[in-house]
């Protein structure tokens, strides 16, 4: 696959950190025209009390309003499960269009059984507004942006690629960081290990964007790199480390991990494009599987 890709457009990036997962949200402009997409919402959810808020959604939504830019794309990466997306409240305010991965339906039947859900739950990926394949490209403005299917954390992650700017996700984090866990149902460490590769092959100067950072050894908090750095500085792949070497560590270090904080929530909501689920007489309500996950 030859992905469109036009390193003379240079996007304007804001970044935007939520402390409370070590998310980092963005919003994209197009350099010739107003037009904005916004990568990776957050919604904020006080897990132990049940209370959902939207500071961090406001704080975009306030950015967006202020400088009169027109929000027509809402990008989730894949589906978080450390984070709550707030893909619907956004786009309530401001418009836009959902995009998500075209493998989203796998991921909706994986976790439609895991959380019990009925009939109603719908597993074809129908709750968004665009499904992304691999290679497929949509218009910010005047700006092009392209779609690279990356699978390995997840079955539906894309890396979103705007001029000389890719947003990541979870498929790499800063080189400090390494990569991420590819241990959840439907990921796999060799696939990850190929999709990383992948992101690898875009230019040197392209502009790498992640999705989290966890200031490995007390760094301040970074959310920006390019490919010539992870190339040859990221302690998991960089340095011409082989693909055998690659899913050895990371099974090793997966095997080791605890689940996510919000795992639970996150999914219920994320694969809903963040609708959070209701009960039977409408209240939103979130379940709890034992010994499923």
């Amino acid at each position: 696959m030859t992905y469109m890709v036009d390193m003379t457009i240079i996007p304007e990036v804001q970044a935007f950190f939520d402390e409370a997962t070590n998310t980092i949200s963005y919003i994209v402009k197009d350099p010739t025209s107003p037009s904005a997409a916004i990568i990776d919402s957050v919604m904020d959810i006080d897990y132990a009390a049940g209370r959902i808020t939207f500071d961090h959604a406001d704080a975009l939504i306030r950015q967006i309003e202020a400088q009169g830019l027109k929000l027509e794309w809402i990008i989730e990466t894949h589906v978080h499960a450390d984070h709550l997306s707030a893909a619907p409240y956004i786009q309530e305010k401001l418009g836009g269009k959902i995009g998500v991965g075209a493998q989203i339906t796998v991921v909706q039947e994986t976790f439609g059984k895991v959380f019990n859900e009925g009939t109603e739950f719908q597993r074809d990926g129908s709750q968004f507004d665009a499904l992304f394949e691999d290679g497929d490209t949509y218009q910010i403005g005047n700006m092009q942006a392209v779609a690279m299917y990356t699978p390995g954390h997840t079955p539906a992650c894309m890396v979103h690629v705007m001029g000389n700017a890719a947003f990541v996700g979870d498929t790499l984090f800063m080189p400090d960081g390494g990569s991420a866990r590819a241990d959840f149902p439907g990921g796999d460490a060799g696939t990850l290990y190929d999709s990383i590769q992948k992101v690898l092959s875009l230019p040197d100067e392209m502009r790498l964007f992640m999705c989290h950072d966890y200031g490995p050894n007390g760094r301040d908090i970074a959310w920006e790199t390019t490919v010539a750095d992870e190339k040859a500085h990221n302690i998991h792949v960089g340095g011409g480390k082989t693909r055998a070497q690659f899913v050895q560590f990371r099974e090793e270090r997966d095997a080791q991990l605890a689940m996510p904080k919000l795992i639970v929530p996150s999914l219920q909501v994320n694969m809903r494009a963040g609708e959070v689920p209701t009960d039977s007489d409408g209240n939103p309500m979130l379940k709890v599987p034992v010994n499923k996950l």
